[in-house]
């Protein structure tokens, strides 16, 4: 989307988000001159392979970075291409997600398919379009806009919790996911996504997080910035990450970790292996249990085989 669009877009929409006499060239050329100054070296920044590029941003879902790097690194040391994350066991691909507390294990296994789609279908070589990345398994809009921008150089502006308090904070953006979107449009530069995306999210990142660091991290938004002039920091609202402890969550973890070492575990060994608590009869019990399990296998992660005297499960 070319600048002329982006006015258009919000024209079409209503006015502009962003103040009316903001200068664009002086605002981009800042920030675009503060990040390539300096910024986190994170590995996957240092390439424009989509595959790799793929990998950091499923892992980096809810994730923080600094933890993301060393996944990252034996991610790619155990299947450095594409063809070999296709060819890999899907159960090894999970347990791996598992053994580094990645999150969601069905990211893993969507990203193992997401690979096998980009073999099968597109030999091997990923799609360079938003749109047609999003064809991929797993693959949202925010992830493919991603893997367009720092592999391709063709994606729109990405908007993420960190661009969103940025945007608020310095130009006073509307707390509107519309918003937003039109107003980190209408500042990206035409055909710089890859530094621009980039840009922005380490400006999120490092100066202007939940507690801002203006002047220690040089913001170089701050003679523009709405916040900085009136003090007001505030941010928009944010939905809460619910406690990993003790969630459903952490328990689905357990049980792919404990099948990936097992061929096969029946209902109650599995339960008790689990949580120390676990009674068959019991709250946290064999329906409990059947719940966690039942989840799973309709993510196509854990298939259980019900027999006449015994339930097992086990990895598909």
């Amino acid at each position: 989307m070319t600048d002329v669009d982006a006015a258009d877009a919000a024209d079409s929409a209503g006015d502009s988000p962003l103040p009316p006499d903001l200068d664009l060239d002086a605002v981009r050329e800042a920030l675009i001159e503060w990040y390539e100054a300096d910024h986190r070296p994170f590995p996957w920044r240092q390439t424009d392979d989509a595959y790799e590029i793929h990998v950091s941003e499923v892992m980096s879902q809810q994730t923080q970075l600094d933890r993301v790097v060393s996944a990252w690194e034996d991610f790619r040391e155990r299947w450095p291409t594409v063809e070999d994350l296709a060819d890999a066991d899907r159960s090894d691909v999970v347990a791996f997600w598992t053994d580094h507390s990645l999150g969601y294990n069905n990211r893993a296994k969507y990203l193992h398919e997401a690979a096998g789609q980009v073999v099968d279908d597109y030999g091997g070589e990923y799609p360079e379009t938003p749109d047609e990345l999003e064809e991929l398994m797993g693959v949202g809009p925010y992830t493919a806009n991603a893997v367009a921008s720092f592999a391709f150089n063709t994606g729109n502006a990405v908007v993420d919790t960190n661009v969103e308090r940025v945007t608020y904070r310095a130009f006073d953006v509307p707390d509107d996911d519309d918003a937003f979107e039109a107003g980190a449009q209408e500042l990206m530069p035409e055909g710089k996504s890859r530094v621009w995306n980039n840009a922005i999210m380490e400006l999120g990142g490092v100066a202007c997080g939940k507690k801002p660091r203006c002047d220690e991290a040089s913001c170089p938004w701050r003679e523009w910035c709405h916040a900085y002039q009136t003090g007001d920091f505030t941010a928009p609202d944010v939905p809460t990450q619910p406690s990993f402890e003790g969630s459903r969550r952490q328990f689905r973890g357990r049980i792919v970790r404990l099948l990936g070492e097992h061929d096969e575990m029946d209902l109650d060994t599995l339960g008790h292996r689990i949580r120390v608590d676990y009674t068959p009869d019991g709250e946290h019990g064999q329906e409990w249990l059947r719940g966690l399990l039942s989840d799973l296998a309709d993510d196509g992660l854990v298939q259980i085989k019900e027999r006449k005297e015994q339930t097992t499960a086990r990895l598909q």
